[in-house]
C-alpha cells in the first residue's frame, strides 16, 4: 500500500521486515485470548544478528527482546527437544533454564514504537482486504 517510484529497495525490504513482525504480533495476540502468558520473547539463529530486524521486533511486539547466545537457532531447539525426549531434562522449561543463555537484550524505542503500533493499526485493517483480493 502507498507505493511510489520513490521507493528504494531498503523501502521494500523494511515494508516486508514490518509485515512479518505484524503477523507475528498476532501470534501474541492469540498467545494471550487463550490465556498463555508470554513473558520473555528470545530471538537466536541468522535472522538475530541483524540489528534492524531486532529493532523492529522490540519495536513491533512492544515488548523488550532477548538475543540468546547460541546462533544455531533450530538446530539448537531440536537439540533441546531430543535431551527432554531423552529425559536429560523433566521439561522444555528445565532444559531452556539449564542451557540457554541471553547474549543481550533490546529495549523498545518508545517513538518508533507508537509508530509501529499505528502501522499494525493500519495492517490489522488492511490485512483481510488483500489477502481476499489475492485469494489465499
Amino acid at each position: 500500500m502507498g507505493l511510489t517510484a520513490s521507493h528504494t529497495r531498503a523501502h521494500l525490504v523494511r515494508a516486508i521486515l514490518e509485515g512479518v513482525a505484524y503477523s507475528l504480533k498476532d501470534t501474541f495476540t492469540i498467545f494471550r485470548e487463550i490465556g498463555v502468558p508470554v513473558e520473555r520473547i528470545r530471538l537466536g539463529g541468522g535472522g538475530a544478528r541483524s540489528a534492524v530486524w531486532r529493532q523492529i521486533q522490540a519495536d513491533v511486539y512492544a515488548h523488550e527482546i532477548e538475543i540468546v547466545e547460541a546462533e544455531e537457532g533450530a538446530a539448537y531447539g531440536a537439540a533441546i527437544l531430543a535431551g527432554v525426549g531423552a529425559k536429560c531434562w523433566g521439561s522444555v522449561d528445565q532444559a531452556t533454564d539449564a542451557v540457554v543463555r541471553v547474549a543481550k537484550k533490546v529495549s523498545v524505542d518508545k517513538a518508533n514504537s507508537a509508530q509501529m503500533q499505528n502501522g499494525y493499526r493500519v495492517f490489522k485493517r488492511i490485512y483481510p482486504g488483500l489477502r481476499a483480493m489475492l485469494g489465499s
